[in-house]
């Protein structure tokens, strides 16, 4: 996946999310690391409960860049932090043929799929704690009502006496926000949903 380098303004999370996964998949599977349009995606997702920066799912997007038979580069569709004028006449630069929905509420679902390819998640990122993370494992407290979305790219272990388990997210919201635009968060809590609802709503592309 490419670098933490924009801030999203709020709403356009699920856009960055997707990328995220969909950035990984296309290394993954091509060998090659290609900044993906987060804006395509504010621009051009508008069915179903998608609008914009005004909210949207993962999963609709996946819809949408299998429709559309692909996705365009940043470069040639670069990130504006607004919303415009869907422009359909945009060059592919990846695409996917498909996309699977981890199980709900099973952190070992999750680990299963993280360990293969980037997953999109929702989670709960509302909290103040959430919001001004800065380092190491994060433990809370958040709720488990979805209202963010990350892209989880691996998970860990702790080299200290607790052994802490974590998940490993990357966030939208810059590189100056937590590890360098990323969270370590508190894996296996025991709680099905895991910590801030991590397991409840998890889905990843696929490419055949």
């Amino acid at each position: 996946m490419c670098a933490c380098i924009y801030t999203c303004i709020p709403g356009c999370c699920w856009a960055f999310s997707t990328v995220g996964a969909t950035e990984g998949l296309i290394q993954i599977k091509k060998g090659n690391l290609t900044s993906l349009s987060e804006q395509q995606l504010v621009d051009c997702v508008t069915g179903g409960v998608t609008r914009g920066c005004e909210g949207g799912l993962m999963d609709e997007a996946f819809e949408y860049i299998i429709q559309n038979k692909g996705i365009a580069s940043e470069e040639t569709y670069p990130y504006t932090a607004t919303e415009g004028t869907c422009n359909t006449d945009a060059t592919s630069a990846a695409t996917i043929t498909g996309y699977e929905k981890v199980p709900a509420n099973s952190e070992e679902a999750l680990m299963a799929a993280v360990a293969t390819q980037p997953v999109s998640v929702a989670i709960d990122g509302g909290g103040p704690d959430f919001k001004f993370y800065s380092r190491g494992v994060f433990t809370g407290p958040c709720g488990t009502d979805l209202d963010h979305a990350v892209t989880l790219v691996g998970y860990g272990t702790e080299e200290s006496a607790d052994g802490t388990k974590y998940w490993l997210v990357k966030n939208s919201w810059g590189e100056t926000w937590g590890e360098g635009g990323y969270m370590r968060m508190a894996r296996d809590v025991g709680a099905p949903e895991g910590l801030c609802g991590i397991a409840k709503d998890a889905s990843y592309p696929t490419l055949n």
